[in-house]
Formats: structure tokens, sequence, C-alpha cells
């Protein structure tokens, strides 16, 4: 299925109303009635899908923390109820049973006490340089709340919780299932209160009785020197906000590292290549180089190689938790060879190539050594 957002056409911080007007134009443009073209039906329910999750904030959360994987089942898993009678045997086997083997024992654990927030995840882009020396950055993350009205409570000012009328308290319900084998008593979460044995009879205005709110919360996080793609940070207590009271769930941020048009990275060494002309190569220069610390002078020693390896000590990336021990960066070399030569220059080589030859065999420049390492002539 499409991002529940792009069906709807909403951006990913869209509030209550805009979710509902936009639902109800593509609801409007796709419904069966209206819209004959092949697909429309599909996309009409796909639509529906969309905005029933994103217009509850807690399946709202979990969406944009998991994807549609975040909303119940295991991915590739057919829905229990969808398996009529034989889920109705599957879980007289594996819910109906106590300890003692005894039907009526047992059931699924009541969820009445406090619960924790889930953890969130949110995916952060930095620049190269950010992550060598690090930063502190400014983020939005949409998370739940505990609502400031009722305080978490899901009841109006004035009223809490009462007894649900469905199990008596109990969290779970009982129910006869008869298979082949005979009859069991199913126990069964009690699907009025949810398991809790409570429920919100005047339900809070302002979070609807959920408790908890999707706000947008600003936080001001470190990233340390040395991070890299795939880093984690961990931020305590900043992911969603646990219900009755419960503590709040944790953030991680995933950062992604943006790549440098001339620099590149291999764990804590920094790699760049240099382009010097063939007569910095023979008698060695000085040049300026680009660095993570800025320009940087660089010695060309005299008679350099093509595709030599230069080291500039700690001017590479500083470990991470240790930013006083750094790397190293490493310049690979490369000779630029002339396409053209002035008459002059041309006679000024040939008298170099002919001072050699003049030497003997041994000193052929022109066809083998210094001389036909930098032209070519092998």
């Amino acid at each position: 299925m499409a991002d529940f957002y792009e069906l709807l056409g909403v951006s990913r911080d869209a509030d209550s109303d805009t979710l509902k007007r936009a639902y109800r134009q593509q609801a409007r443009k796709y419904h069966p009635d209206v819209n004959k073209e092949a697909g429309a039906e599909e996309k009409f329910k796909e639509i529906g899908k969309a905005y029933e999750v994103l217009s509850d904030s807690q399946k709202r959360a979990r969406y944009d923390q998991f994807g549609e994987a975040g909303l119940g089942g295991a991915a590739g898993m057919p829905d229990m109820g969808d398996m009529g009678g034989f889920a109705d045997l599957f879980e007289t086997f594996f819910n109906g049973f106590g300890g003692s083997g005894s039907p009526g024992g047992g059931g699924r654990p009541q969820r009445r006490g406090p619960q924790q927030g889930d953890d969130l995840r949110y995916d952060l882009t930095i620049d190269f340089d950010k992550a060598i020396f690090g930063q502190e950055k400014e983020i939005k993350v949409p998370h739940l709340e505990t609502c400031d009205v009722c305080r978490g409570t899901g009841a109006k000012q004035g009223t809490g919780p009462v007894t649900c009328p469905t199990c008596s308290g109990a969290g779970q319900v009982r129910r006869a299932t008869r298979t082949p084998f005979g009859s069991f008593t199913q126990v069964a979460e009690c699907p009025t209160c949810g398991g809790t044995g409570q429920i919100i009879k005047d339900p809070c205005n302002s979070c609807g009785g959920k408790g908890v709110k999707q706000v947008r919360k600003q936080l001001r996080i470190n990233i340390p020197a040395g991070v890299d793609s795939g880093t984690r940070l961990r931020v305590s207590g900043e992911g969603n906000a646990g219900l009755k009271g419960g503590p709040s769930g944790d953030l991680y941020v995933f950062l992604k590292v943006k790549n440098h048009p001339n620099l590149k990275r291999d764990g804590l060494t920094i790699l760049s290549e240099v382009n010097i002309s063939y007569l910095q190569a023979i008698l060695g220069d000085t040049i300026e180089i680009e660095t993570v610390d800025g320009p940087t002078k660089l010695q060309i020693p005299v008679g350099t190689q093509p595709n030599s390896i230069l080291n500039l000590e700690n001017k590479g990336v500083p470990k991470l938790g240790n930013p006083v021990a750094r790397g190293n960066h490493q310049v690979s070399v490369k000779i630029k060879l002339p396409t053209k030569l002035s008459d002059s220059e041309r006679n000024l080589l040939e008298e170099l190539a002919g001072h050699y030859s003049a030497r003997g065999p041994q000193h052929h420049y022109h066809k083998s050594g210094l001389f036909g390492k930098l032209f070519g002539k092998n």
C-alpha cells in the first residue's frame, strides 16, 4: 500500500481538521458510486484505511515509527479474526487453559497498571564536517505526550474511570466454544475495556479519552565528534508518553552523513586526491590542499611518483568517545602530463632526453626510468 499521508495528500504534521478535510475530498473523488474507473473502489478502501489510522493518535504514532508493520500482527501472517472457528480452537488450546491444565484458567495478562511508552525512531541527515567535529542540533519530533487537561486519565475533569459493565472489572470475558474435541471455556481479553477492567464514561474533550495527545516537540540534541552514517543516538525519556502514569519511552536518532565533494572517509582516515604537474613531481613543491581542518600546506617531495600516498598525521577523524585521538589524512598524488608543448618546452625536454641518452643505455630516461614514467615511453 502507498504511504498513508500520500494517499490523503497531506503532510506528515497535518492536524486532525486537515486530515478530515483531505479524507472527505478523496473519498468523494473515488467513491464507487461516483467514480466508475477501474481501481477506484480499491483506492476508496485504501483511503478509508489511511484515515482510520491517521485519525487515531496512538495508531498514527505507531505508523509514523514503524509504518504498516507497527499496526499489529507479524508481517505476512493472517489476522486471527479472519480464521473463523480455527481461531477459536487455536485460542482455546493456548489461552483457555491455566497452569493446571483445567479449562477456564490463565488468559492474557491484564493491562491494569502503568504502561511504558513506545520508543521512537528519528532519521537525521547531517553535513560531513558536522559528523567530524560534532554539533548541537535542534529537531522537531512528533510523539505522544500526557494530556495536560486530564493528566493522563482520559476522563473529563471531576470524573474518572468506572468499572467496565461487560466484564465487571475482571478485564476478561469467558465464552464456551464447541470443537470436535468437546466444549471448552475460552478466556479472552474484554473487548470493551481492552483488559483494563475500567472504561471512560465521560472522555476528556482534549484527548478524546486517550490520556495522551500527539504533539511535535522541539529538542536540542548533542551530536558527538566522530559519528558516521548508521550511528544511533539515544535520547532518554523522549519517546511516547506512558499510559496510566507509566514512564516514557526513549528516542533513537539514526544518523546519515552527507557526502563531501572532495573528501572521503574510511573509518578514522580521511582520503583525498591532488593533481600536480610533472615538474612539481620532479622538483618538489609545497601546495595547499583541502582538509577537514581547512586549507593546509602539503609538502611534495622531490621525485614524487604517480599514485604516491602522502600522509598528514592527526588530520583525520576524531575517535568517537575520545576526540583527542584522531586519524590521519592520506593524499593520493595524481601527476598531470601536458598534452601540448610550446617550442621552447619541447626543445628543453629534447635536450634533457638527449643529455641522458648520451650518458649510455643505462641512463636512457626517454625510454625507461623517470623520463619514461612521466611520458609513458616504456
